[in-house]
């Protein structure tokens, strides 16, 4: 892939890419540091990924990636905060979250990563099987947790009837 070609598509992919980190993460700067970052490893091996013919899988698998490290070392971070008794104050999310992405923030990461690659970024199971390393029924089997799941927590409240009406 020559400068000019990565260069484009970086213009047609980075947004597309962006939303569904964000979808699979629940975190848009979170979202758009590794898409940024994978597209910086992408750029060093740009003529390999012309040749593998899936420079957007490419680029979406190392984001994730980049954030499940970066979830790691959170995590190290915070048991490390616990062992030393100071946990920082952190201020907890807003009520202007969307009901969507809080539902997706509730489910195991997987089944989020799985939803998101066939709902967002309309992969089969078996290119998502291919992407994830999961075999197809178990990506199957977190679609259908997913839905399950995403439909109880998007459940609107029962109405009550006023009184007297």
């Amino acid at each position: 892939m020559t400068v000019e070609e990565f260069e484009d598509f970086y213009v047609q992919t980075a947004a597309r890419l962006t939303g569904q980190l964000y979808v699979m993460l629940g975190d848009l700067h979170e979202a758009q540091d590794v898409v940024q970052e994978a597209f910086v490893k992408g750029w060093n091996r740009r003529r390999q990924l012309d040749r593998d013919g899936q420079p957007e899988a490419w680029i979406r698998t190392v984001a994730w990636r980049l954030a499940v490290s970066r979830w790691r070392l959170r995590r190290r971070a915070a048991d490390a905060w616990t062992r030393s008794g100071a946990l920082p104050d952190a201020e907890g999310p807003g009520p202007e979250r969307v009901a969507l992405v809080e539902g997706l923030r509730g489910l195991p990461a997987q089944q989020r990563r799985t939803m998101a690659l066939h709902y967002v970024c309309d992969l089969t199971v078996e290119q998502i099987a291919g992407e994830t390393g999961q075999s197809a029924s178990t990506v199957k089997t977190h679609l259908v947790r997913g839905r399950a799941a995403l439909a109880h927590r998007l459940q609107d409240p029962p109405i009550e009837e006023a009184a007297g009406a």
